[in-house]
């Protein structure tokens, strides 16, 4: 197989991204009303929806001033428990909108006093029902199982979101990320460390993928397309945690992959691990991070020409490339994963 349709939506995700920003920049107001009152944020999710959410986590407490935190369906859904979210917005992320759980859980949401928002590419699905203001992603289809173009458009979905919530940022940033990442596709393809990444990571049994801050959700969305695309043992850690113990598990067989964005204050961090990892006689493999992070690395593919609250829009690209290459080379289809459907149900 020379190519496949996992490739075919990488390539859409600058169309995608454009529509979706241009359809949900004019919700900016809707969102504003809708949070007034509101002091904090609690995201619904699972999987990649999940990994968006850690973005959107960190962005609103970065960039909006409000608490946000990730919840934990299980406490609506099997132990029904009642919880006081008066001055809570639940926002529920699915790609599909037909997740049970996550519907359900943003129903309870809303019982127990929250205002609710969807996420999704599901313009008439449940999810986008069940809330009061859904922002529909104009993704498109997407046939491969590992979601791409639907990730993306999401943390465009949260970009948005973050500037109803009152984030002082600049709009023309978010406008740039489609043209940046159809420039990051044609670079990253073209680059001489692509080939040479998935030769040596065709040779492990595994690595540990870690970023901090706003790219943490990056680092976890790609150890996630690691596993589920390539079938490697993938751990995704903030590099904090990683040095809190796991990084034993680095050495000359496990490889670490290091994604940060050009700027920010996770940066310097994310250089000094690289060092680290390599003066332990482990490879680093960079992602983004500009010319700090690639020159402590072993090798490096480039990252967006983005600041750091939309950075993650494009960031994920190179590693989707990458997941795709290796899973070609390993022989794995990566349409269409072993064990694995397009819409999960979770109870």
């Amino acid at each position: 197989m020379t190519t496949s349709r996992m490739r075919a939506e990488i390539g859409e995700q600058p169309d995608a991204l454009a529509r979706t920003i241009e359809a949900l920049l004019p919700r900016v107001p809707d969102l504003g009303l809708l949070a007034r009152g509101t002091r904090q944020v609690l995201f619904i999710a699972r999987g990649s929806s999940d990994n968006a959410a850690v973005y959107g986590r960190y962005l609103v407490e970065s960039h909006t001033g409000r608490l946000a935190t990730l919840a934990a369906p299980s406490i609506a859904t099997a132990y029904r428990s009642r919880l006081d979210l008066s001055g809570v917005l639940a926002v529920a992320i699915s790609q599909s909108g037909k997740t049970e759980e996550i519907v359900e859980t943003l129903e309870w949401a809303a019982s127990c006093g929250a205002r609710t928002v969807a996420v999704t590419n599901g313009a008439a699905s449940p999810l986008a029902e069940a809330a009061e203001v859904a922002l529909i992603t104009e993704a498109g289809d997407e046939l491969a199982v590992p979601a791409t173009k639907t990730y993306s458009t999401q943390l465009a979905a949260l970009a948005v979101l973050a500037l109803g919530l009152g984030a002082e940022v600049e709009r023309a940033d978010l406008r740039r990320a489609p043209d940046e990442v159809a420039r990051l596709i044609a670079v990253t393809e073209a680059a001489e460390a692509l080939p040479a990444i998935v030769a040596e990571l065709a040779e492990v049994q595994g690595a540990v993928v870690s970023g901090r801050g706003i790219a943490f959700g990056t680092a976890l969305e790609l150890a996630l397309k690691i596993k589920e695309a390539c079938y490697l043992h993938a751990m995704g850690l903030s590099y904090a945690d990683l040095l809190h113990g796991p990084i034993a598990v680095v050495d000359d067989r496990t490889p670490a992959l290091l994604v940060a964005a050009g700027s920010g204050p996770t940066l310097a961090g994310t250089v000094a691990l690289a060092r680290r990892v390599r003066g332990a006689g482990a490879r680093a493999y960079g992602i983004g991070g500009g010319d700090g992070l690639a020159a402590a690395c072993s090798r490096a593919l480039p990252g967006p020409d983005l600041p750091e609250w939309v950075a993650p829009l494009g960031l994920i690209v190179p590693g989707q490339l990458l997941v795709e290459a290796l899973a070609r080379a390993l022989g794995v289809d990566p349409d269409v994963p072993r064990g694995l459907n397009k819409v999960t149900q979770t109870d």
